[in-house]
């Protein structure tokens, strides 16, 4: 098996439960408040050490109570957390999430220590040490910049999910082997209006034509897209009753990792990470909501 490094985000998830998402200036009353772990980051290094991964995770925390909370979940979900730092006199990354009554959700992120992740933290042995990296936005995007170089540079796979969306430069999207993102984020991307599933293909050549080697689109409830030198596949989603998608693109993600980490081709890696992501999304939470291997194994949804 293949060894991972996730270099991401680590944040205490702060929960509550609303009938329907405010408007500007408007107030509505949560039902319960939960602290649940989470952080793009490290969603997806615990979604992988759950369905079995050889996976590492690199990133900063606080020195409070959180960030102890944090290193010691990934450690019980069987992820090594030997480049997981605390940085010094900074809280720990935070969001504060409301899950409305569809399952839909909002998000503020407060990066705290994970914007102390520099570049200078990064040790060229821990990547040396790996065969595929994965990251995400919620740390600097110039730390991001610098370890896709130097995993290129090593000859490491590398796979990018660009949440929150921002602009890429081009030196960052020509190291990309595997770009991971949604819809908005294609549309931010690439500056492609996405009103339909041609605007889809559209940003997606645009971005491999800067140098992103493979693509995949998830779309929720309708699937995922598989893009690579302009052809295309479509996946369905299964069909469950969504309760909280907060960690369903990490869930996702991890799934198609773990398969590509034992030598799978793509197109089994998605369908994998397809029935991960439809059993996330059923359950509340983040980290709380990510199934084990033989969950997955078990699993018998209907597409």
């Amino acid at each position: 098996m293949k060894k991972i490094l996730v270099v991401g985000s680590l944040n205490m998830d702060l929960v509550t439960n609303v009938r329907v998402t405010p408007r500007v200036g408007e107030t509505v009353l949560g039902r319960g408040f939960e602290k649940i772990p989470g952080g793009k980051g490290a969603n997806q290094a615990a979604a992988m050490g759950r369905l079995k991964g050889n996976v590492k995770m690199l990133g900063k925390v606080g020195d409070d109570s959180f960030g102890e909370i944090l290193k010691n979940n990934l450690q019980l979900n069987n992820v090594d957390i030997s480049n997981v730092y605390v940085q010094k006199n900074q809280s720990t990354g935070i969001a504060m999430i409301m899950v409305n009554e569809d399952g839909d959700n909002s998000i503020v992120v407060i990066p705290g220590a994970n914007f102390d992740l520099m570049p200078e933290d990064i040790k060229d042995s821990v990547i040396r040490d790996c065969d595929i990296l994965v990251s995400q936005l919620e740390i600097p995007l110039e730390t991001i910049e610098y370890i896709f170089k130097k995993a290129k540079d090593m000859n490491k796979y590398t796979i990018l999910n660009p949440a929150p969306a921002c602009k890429l430069s081009d030196n960052l999207l020509e190291n990309i082997d595997l770009l991971v993102l949604n819809e908005t984020e294609i549309e931010v991307l690439s500056d492609v209006k996405i009103n339909s599933f041609e605007d889809i293909i559209k940003g997606s050549n645009f971005l491999m034509d800067k140098g992103v080697k493979e693509i995949i689109v998830t779309l929720g409830r309708e699937g995922a897209v598989y893009f690579s030198n302009e052809k295309h596949i479509k996946f369905n989603a299964y069909k469950v009753t969504a309760v909280d998608t907060t960690a369903a693109g990490d869930s996702f993600i991890a799934g198609l990792t773990v398969k590509l980490s034992k030598d799978k081709d793509i197109c089994e890696a998605i369908e994998f990470a397809t029935k991960v992501a439809a059993i996330t999304v059923t359950r509340k939470g983040a980290q709380s909501s990510l199934p084990t291997l033989e969950e997955v194994k078990n699993f018998k949804g209907v597409k």
